[in-house]
Parts: C-alpha cells; structure tokens; sequence
C-alpha cells in the first residue's frame, strides 16, 4: 500500500519583492537615513512581501510513495524487490510447470515477506543487500528466460535441458530466499530467548511454576 508525503514549498517571489523595495528606496530619494524614512520603506517592503505571497502563495505537494523507512537507500531498496517479486508473480502466472509455479509461490512469498520484516526494522536493510542486488535479479532472469522458452514454443535438446534444469533448481533457491527470510529473526530469537528466561525466573520465584 502505496504512502503520502506532504511537502511545503515557500515560494521566494515575496522575499525579491521586499528586498526590491529596499533597492528603490535607496535609488530614489527616500531619505532612509532618517527614522521616518526607514519605516515608510519597511512598510512599502510589508506590502510588498505580503502582495507576493498572495501572487505566490505557498504550495503544499503531495507525493505517493511505497516506503517510508527514513532512510531513501532502503526505500529505494524495498521498491525495487517489489517491482522485481511483481515482475515474478506476473511470470509465475505464464508458466505452466505446477511444480516449478509453486517454487516460484514460496519465492514470492518468502521475497513480500522480507519486504515487510525490513520495512518494520530498517536497520536490517543491510542484511539483505545481497538479496535485493543479486539473488532476487539473477532468480527472475533466470525464470523469465523459462518463460521465454514456453511462449515461444522453443523445442530442440538444448531448449529442453534449460527447462530441467530450471526446473530441477528452483526449489533450491525458493529455499535460499527462505532461508534469507529466516536469518533477519536470528535477534529476535535471541531477544525471545532471554524475555522467556526471565519470565521463567519470576514465576518460579512466586511460586507459579
């Protein structure tokens, strides 16, 4: 689900028409090296800064953007596994292979699934650095070249070894992309681990277990 940023543009229109006055003042005859002279220009340069802002008032721009992690590279980062898991799902729905398609469903999945551990905890992004710049892209060409071979029909030894062999490995790399979704929880295990230690310790100690 794609997210707003608001962003405020002051416009600067109204600051070049203040300080023109000030320019006018000290070419034309107005004595600003007098008090009276100082405020009649402050209250032309007022009127001026105000009358700019009503030319050019300040504008608020809205944009849609898919992450807001605080960090633009891991935005970045996370945008781009989506196109490519995208990418999968559109292929996965022209490939025929059942057994190859449900590979191709725990890469996704597992893929969505590492999109959404890190969009909760930028701080794993680099983590997965690997997996966004290699294993996801090399994964999805590889696939892509399958789907190729299928819509156009490519028959002949070599064709047919290309399917195998596809076909043969996805599984191993849906069970790296897993495994990849299984490392970013090695903390939280630890983190658990020692949570559960001293609840243990507590209730022992009031007699609850």
């Amino acid at each position: 689900m794609s997210k707003q940023i608001k962003t405020t543009k002051k416009p600067v229109l109204p600051i070049y028409m203040a300080a023109l006055v000030w320019v006018l003042c000290a070419v034309l005859p107005v004595p600003l090296h007098t008090l009276p002279g100082i405020a009649a220009a402050a209250v032309l340069s007022l009127a001026a800064w105000l009358l700019g802002r009503k030319l050019c008032p300040t504008r608020v721009e809205i944009h849609e953007v898919d992450f807001m992690t605080g960090s633009q590279d891991t935005d970045a980062m996370l945008s781009q596994i989506s196109a490519r898991l995208d990418q999968l799902h559109q292929l996965n729905e022209a490939i025929p292979d059942e057994q190859l398609s449900q590979a191709m469903t725990r890469m996704e999945r597992a893929g969505r699934s590492i999109v959404s551990k890190v969009e909760a905890k930028p701080e794993q992004a680099k983590l997965i650095r690997r997996f966004a710049d290699y294993y996801l892209p090399d994964a999805v060409r590889i696939l892509d070249t399958y789907a190729q071979l299928e819509k156009q029909d490519v028959k002949g030894e070599n064709a047919d070894q290309l399917r195998s062999d596809i076909s043969q490995n996805a599984s191993t790399i849906a069970g790296a992309f897993e495994k990849q979704l299984d490392s970013l929880y090695a903390d939280a295990t630890l983190d658990i681990g020692a949570d559960l230690d001293v609840l243990k310790t507590i209730l022992k100690s009031q007699g609850l277990a």
